[in-house]
C-alpha cells in the first residue's frame, strides 16, 4: 500500500505548484503525461517511462503498458491520488516520463522543409499547448520557442495539447536577440503577425517556399525589435464593425488557429483542388 509521503512517489508530489514543478522537473530531467490517451502518445514517441501512479480502475486498461515496468507500478486509491497530486484525476492515471535532449534550432529547421510557426515569449502552459495542438493539426512542421516561452512538456501543456507536444518537432533558442537571424539563414521568409489592420492580410501574401510564422506574447504581442526585423507584418482581418465596438484582437490560441490554417496555404498539406 503507498500512502501520499511515500518517498517513492515523489516525482508526482506538488503538481499545482507551477515554480517548484518547473524547477523539480528540469533537475530530474522528467516531466508528467496525465491520462491513457496522453501517455500512450508519449510512449508511442519515445518518451522513457521512470513510472506510472494510477488507481485501481485504470490497471486493466493500461495493462500492456504497465507491463515490463515491474514494481515502477504504484496503484493507490482514488483518496491517496488526489493527496498527492493536489486535485481529482479524473483520468486516474499520471506517468512520469524521461525527458530527452531537445534539438538544435538550426537541425530542426533543416528538418522542417516548408512551413514553422515561432512563438515568442508566451508564458501561459495552456496556451502553448493548445497552439501546439493547432500547429500538429493543421500541417504545420516544427515550432521554434524564444528562450522565455512556457514549457510544452509542462503538465497542462501536454494536458490541453492531448499530446500533440509530442507529434510536431520543436527546439528553443538559446540567443532572442538575434534569433530571426538563424531563421533567415535557413532560408525563411519571416511574417510577423500583429492585429494592426495597417498590415497584409495573411491570406493575401505571397508566401516564399520556406516561411516563418511569427506569435508573440499573450498580452503585448510581438517585441518591437522582431516586428521591425520580420520580413514582413501580417494581420488576421478583423470586422470593422465589431473593432468599433472595441473588440480588436483575438486570444493568442484563435489567432494561432486561423494564422496556421492561412500558414498552410500553398504549403505541404495542401490536397489537390477537385478535378486538378
Amino acid at each position: 500500500m503507498f500512502n501520499a509521503s511515500d518517498p517513492r512517489l515523489a516525482d508526482y508530489a506538488n503538481l499545482r505548484d507551477v515554480e517548484l514543478r518547473k524547477s523539480m522537473e528540469a533537475e530530474h530531467g522528467l516531466f508528467i503525461a496525465e491520462g491513457e490517451k496522453v501517455i500512450r502518445r508519449a510512449v508511442a514517441a519515445g518518451y522513457p517511462v521512470r513510472s506510472v501512479l494510477l488507481t485501481r480502475r485504470w490497471a486493466e486498461p493500461l495493462a500492456d503498458l504497465l507491463d515490463g515496468l515491474g514494481d515502477r507500478v504504484y496503484v493507490v486509491d482514488d483518496d491517496v491520488m488526489e493527496k498527492i497530486a493536489g486535485f481529482p484525476v479524473h483520468r486516474g492515471a499520471l506517468a512520469a516520463m524521461e525527458r530527452r535532449e531537445l534539438p538544435a534550432v538550426e537541425e530542426i529547421l533543416r528538418g522542417a522543409s516548408r512551413r514553422v510557426l515561432v512563438l515568442e515569449d508566451l508564458v501561459d502552459h495552456g496556451n502553448v499547448g493548445a497552439i501546439f495542438r493547432c500547429a500538429a493539426a493543421l500541417g504545420v512542421e516544427a515550432v521554434i520557442l524564444s528562450p522565455r516561452c512556457a514549457d510544452p512538456l509542462y503538465r497542462r501543456s501536454v494536458k490541453v495539447s492531448m499530446g500533440a507536444v509530442f507529434a510536431i518537432p520543436y527546439a528553443r533558442m538559446t540567443n532572442w536577440y538575434d534569433g530571426l537571424r538563424e531563421l533567415r539563414a535557413a532560408g525563411f521568409q519571416t511574417l510577423a503577425l500583429t492585429p494592426d489592420q495597417s498590415a497584409a492580410a495573411l491570406d493575401e501574401v505571397d508566401m516564399g517556399e520556406r516561411v516563418a510564422l511569427l506569435l508573440g506574447s499573450e498580452g503585448d504581442g510581438l517585441s518591437s525589435r522582431w516586428l521591425h526585423e520580420a520580413d514582413r507584418p501580417v494581420c488576421i482581418p478583423m470586422s470593422p464593425a465589431a473593432m468599433g465596438l472595441g473588440v480588436d484582437s483575438l486570444n493568442v490560441v484563435a489567432a494561432a488557429a486561423i494564422a496556421c490554417h492561412g500558414l498552410m496555404r500553398g504549403g505541404p498539406a495542401d490536397p489537390p483542388h477537385p478535378g486538378a
